[in-house]
């Protein structure tokens, strides 16, 4: 394997002072001792909860080549014996290292950020692009002001494609990451009101967005959703960052990337789109109309970074939601079996109505009953009650057979519901397993979502643990 960074590039790049012999390169880059693989640079970084100095002997006995330690922090280390580089700060020397690796780069580069959808939207461009070239994109949500950085420190220098997500939630927080990757395309998905807690209003959450204009490259394009109400604030700001080539994706006729028809399966999505003057019928591999969207802005992406779109469209087939994000399995129960949708990641308004609708589309064995498990939406300050409530009408519309609630937020829904849908609320996620596992039957379709802090990925491993996966081969339509 070839060296993602020689260490005099490393060394020029972060500023860094070597103490001890330093190895002729490193073949990665880590912030967490527990992940370090064999020949990594392990990046000492101060977080929230955690100093990555106090993790430096676990990092080197897990294979780390090198330590980057901050040198307010070396006496205290005076018992380490290891290869450093000591800087005056670890995080602004991972930002550092990535302005080189921008730098050095001759990748297209993409962006994606947005309200809902930014890390399946990443996963999807990932996952067609790699079948046009090497492409490097972040791995689970990496969107944040040291996920960002350190995506693009381990960018390989001889990558074709370069995909990032990026995110916030205030305002100000997008501006310095988009400057760091400098995108050639950038993505809004969607504006929604995730996070609102932290905005007055939806109009500054696109704002917010709206930021991803301020690094984008000259002469580089801008994708929005033609079918978001804020399309036109959004074409505004881009226009008054200087940005003209601003393409649209969306059912609306005005759309460059353009939904046209689309059949909804309970595993798959079948649509007929236009990438500008190309008709395309396309398969997705991963069900439901959000996620049917989101190709759209891939397959535009991809067309505008050169990728031949017909291996894009060919590889829409076989791509999944990712666990968390959508991700489905049949699971046996006595001699049937039953459909789990995995959403447990996050959760909004929006999200959480893409995913009602999800399991409105599910298919259901005989006697089978659509299940939502849903828990609090974070994050939604004074409109929480509001938005929490509201969620009673899609339930509704998606004939939805029985609601499992917790969390403190979740008691404005379970009052709002109408009279015959049946409901258990408990107020936490730990009191609500046990009435889960006792309840599904053969055939039902559950479906399981709230915001990660309420810890629902916890529901879905004790409904992996207890019931068996039915084989790929076995598994009914």
């Amino acid at each position: 394997m070839s060296d993602l960074w020689t260490i005099d590039d490393f060394l020029a790049a972060t500023g860094g002072r070597p103490l001890e012999q330093l190895p002729d390169g490193i073949s990665g880059i880590s912030i967490d001792s527990r992940a370090v693989s064999q020949g990594d640079a392990f990046f000492a970084i101060k977080g929230d909860r955690f100093d990555g100095h106090d993790f430096t002997s676990a990092a080197m006995a897990n294979g780390a080549a090198l330590l980057v330690v901050s040198e307010a922090k070396l006496p205290a280390l005076g018992r380490v014996s290891a290869p450093m580089v000591v800087v005056d700060d670890v995080l602004d020397a991972l930002g550092r290292l990535a302005v080189a690796a921008r730098a050095r780069t001759k990748a297209q580069i993409i962006a994606v950020t947005g309200s809902v959808g930014k890390t399946t939207t990443k996963a999807m461009l990932r996952h067609v692009l790699s079948t046009c070239g090497k492409t490097h994109a972040a791995v689970a949500s990496f969107n944040n002001h040291w996920g960002v950085p350190l995506t693009l420190a381990r960018m390989p220098a001889d990558a074709k494609y370069g995909v990032f997500e990026i995110g916030m939630n205030h305002p100000g927080e997008i501006t310095p990451l988009v400057k760091l990757v400098r995108p050639h395309v950038a993505i809004i998905t969607t504006i929604a009101p995730a996070h609102l807690g932290n905005f007055k209003n939806i109009g500054e959450i696109a704002a917010a967005k709206a930021e991803i204009f301020d690094g984008l490259v000259p002469g580089g394009h801008a994708i929005l959703n033609r079918d978001n109400e804020k399309f036109a604030v959004l074409k505004k700001a881009a226009k008054a960052a200087g940005i003209e080539r601003i393409h649209a994706f969306g059912a609306h006729k005005q759309a460059d990337f353009r939904l046209e028809k689309l059949k909804l399966h309970g595993a798959c999505s079948c649509m007929t789109a236009r990438v500008d003057a190309d008709e395309v019928v396309v398969k997705i591999g991963s069900p439901g109309r959000h996620i049917a969207e989101n190709a759209l802005a891939v397959m535009g992406a991809a067309h505008l970074v050169g990728a031949d779109l017909a291996k894009i469209t060919a590889a829409l087939a076989d791509f999944k939601a990712e666990k968390g994000r959508g991700a489905q399995y049949k699971l046996r129960n006595g001699s049937g079996e039953f459909v789990l949708i995995d959403e447990s990641y996050n959760a909004n308004p929006a999200s959480m109505r893409a995913a009602i609708s999800l399991l409105s589309n599910a298919p259901l064995g005989a006697s089978g009953r659509r299940i939502a498990i849903l828990g609090d939406m974070l994050e939604l300050g004074r409109f929480s009650a509001k938005l929490h409530a509201e969620l009673a009408g899609p339930l509704a519309e998606a004939k939805v057979d029985r609601v499992y609630l917790a969390g403190p937020e979740m008691r404005a829904l379970e009052a709002a519901l109408p009279g015959d849908i049946e409901r258990e609320y408990r107020e936490s996620t730990a009191a609500l397993i046990p009435l889960i596992t006792r309840s599904v039957h053969a055939g039902d379709a559950i479906m399981v979502k709230s915001s990660l802090g309420i810890g629902f990925g916890a529901v879905v491993s004790a409904l992996l643990d207890k019931f068996p996966a039915v084989p790929e081969a076995e598994a009914g339509d």
